[in-house]
């Protein structure tokens, strides 16, 4: 795991955090050693945002910390606002920290008159003032090329294998829900030593998953399925894989997925499958405390954007953390 150090000069560099997840934004400045400078979000009696950063920003670095989770396009235009006014206040650099990219599922043109939105997004964030995006474990890789500025997507995939590592993996295949994340599910499976298998999946509408049947190695003779997905909403794709699974004899299911936004009921649904015992994501998305379920354990990657943001400030390479990269060091 990588191991916190320090390096950035505070005099130079300016942290701040959106509204969406100021404590994943305060274990990020934390790790670098910098305090996380105030930001004033309030709005006009016509339901207008009024934002104010609260430290200088002239000729500095500026980090801006937000997740795009619900309300999605609040916390957009809140991040755009920020951007805007780091560019408008002489920042040197602007860089957006966006631990979940909830557009990059919006990456293609499959139906008439839509909108290629990912593209849209990244757009915006160029014009708005951002330098630089950072993010992870994007929905679909090739939203990376959408961005006209440098942007690196970091990978969880380090704090995953250190939390499944100390779990008994006999018996056990790690399962992708479709073969659009077979590769990365077999990077983690890679990463621990176990097979993978990944699920044939057609998409009926935002909600409507139809899985045919698996793919790659045959299910029969585990016992214990790991499933590894990038993202999970309302749970529809997990459910509809954990059937399959259980009719194939898998007893026990663990389900694992960097960005748990867990809405309509989602996360409730899941943990009500006898034989899901384990359901882990991180922090990505922040979920209060009185909506976690039991069976739910959320992982810090704090570490893993405060390391890549260290990085970068000392111009040293990050290629070790992006999402196809490979694994980082023991340490």
């Amino acid at each position: 795991m990588i191991m916190p150090a320090k390096g950035l000069d505070p005099e130079e560099v300016r942290f701040f955090s959106g509204s969406s997840h100021p404590q994943l934004a305060g274990d990020i400045a934390g790790y670098l050693g910098l305090p996380l400078d105030k930001t004033l979000i309030t709005r006009f009696s016509n339901d207008n945002l009024y934002i104010q950063l609260g430290a200088s920003v002239r000729s500095r670095i500026v980090f801006i910390v937000q997740s795009l989770s619900p309300p999605v396009n609040d916390h957009l235009v809140e991040l755009l606002m920020m951007l805007d006014i780091a560019r408008s206040a002489s920042a040197k650099e602007v860089h957006a920290i966006i631990p979940y990219f909830s557009f990059s599922r919006s990456d293609k043109k499959d139906a008439p008159r839509i909108s290629i939105t990912a593209r849209l997004i990244a757009d915006l964030l160029e014009t708005a003032g951002a330098t630089h995006v950072m993010t992870m474990m994007l929905h679909s890789p090739q939203v990376h090329g959408f961005f006209n500025i440098p942007a690196d997507p970091l990978t969880s995939r380090p704090v995953f294998h250190h939390h499944f590592e100390g779990h008994d993996l006999s018996s056990t295949i790690v399962v992708a829900p479709d073969m659009g994340h077979a590769k990365s599910a077999a990077r983690f499976a890679k990463g621990l030593g176990i097979p993978v298998a990944a699920g044939d999946k057609e998409r009926i509408s935002d909600t409507e998953v139809v899985i045919s049947g698996l793919v790659g190695r045959p299910i029969q003779g585990y016992r214990r399925a790991l499933i590894y997905d990038d993202e999970i909403a309302t749970g529809g794709s997990i459910l509809e894989l954990s059937r399959i699974l259980i009719e194939q004899g898998v007893k026990e299911i663990w389900v694992a997925c960097t960005h748990g936004v867990f809405v309509r009921g989602g996360l409730e649904r899941l943990a009500a499958v006898p034989q899901i015992t384990e359901i882990v994501t991180t922090d990505t998305v922040y979920i209060p405390p009185e909506k976690r379920h039991p069976k739910l354990h959320v992982l810090s990657i704090g570490a893993v954007f405060g390391e890549a943001i260290r990085r970068n400030y000392m111009r040293q390479s990050i290629s070790d953390l992006f999402v196809f990269g490979e694994e980082l060091p023991e340490t």
